[in-house]
């Protein structure tokens, strides 16, 4: 009733919200991974603050502040980023690349970094099949992502509001 009323603290928390280009919409309070429904070697393109580079990695992990002491943690710690990852109401995100693999046609460049509330994070499939996006590591409410198709990543307009 208390919250009902206004009268409760609440805490509100920044979530992320992935859109593909054919209008399909997935929001998370943790973290979106995109990637091979397998975990297996994904092809894509990342895009970011005029910046692209071709990947094929175990996927991309991007992280709100709530997500930032899970997955995200895990890969930002391991490859000891001089970085902080977001606070839980920050209006920020991290993104994270699992294991990019360096070849001639692949590299390694745009595999971390943070998001500004409005600046998007694109990654455009190049896998023939089994490209997904999924929120929380809820794997069977995923997202189809076909070759070509692409997917934009960002701070939800909507927020979460935790009453504490």
């Amino acid at each position: 009733h208390a919250a009902a009323a206004g009268e409760a603290p609440v805490e509100e928390r920044t979530m992320v919200e992935a859109r593909t280009d054919d209008g399909q919409r997935l929001a998370a309070l943790n973290e979106i991974f995109v990637g091979h429904r397998t975990h297996q070697s994904a092809r894509y393109r990342i895009a970011c603050a005029g910046a692209e580079a071709r990947h094929s990695s175990s996927g991309v992990i991007v992280a709100t502040g709530t997500g930032a002491s899970g997955w995200a943690c895990s890969i930002h710690r391991e490859r000891g980023l001089d970085w902080s990852l977001p606070s839980p109401g920050a209006r920020r995100l991290a993104y994270l690349v699992r294991e990019a693999w360096p070849s001639v046609a692949t590299s390694t460049e745009l595999t971390a970094g943070l998001l500004e509330e409005r600046e998007p994070l694109v990654i455009r499939s190049e896998m023939n099949d089994g490209g997904v996006v999924f929120g929380d590591g809820i794997e069977a409410d995923a997202i189809e992502l076909r070759y070509g198709a692409a997917v934009k990543l960002t701070c939800a307009a909507r927020r979460l509001h935790l009453v504490i």
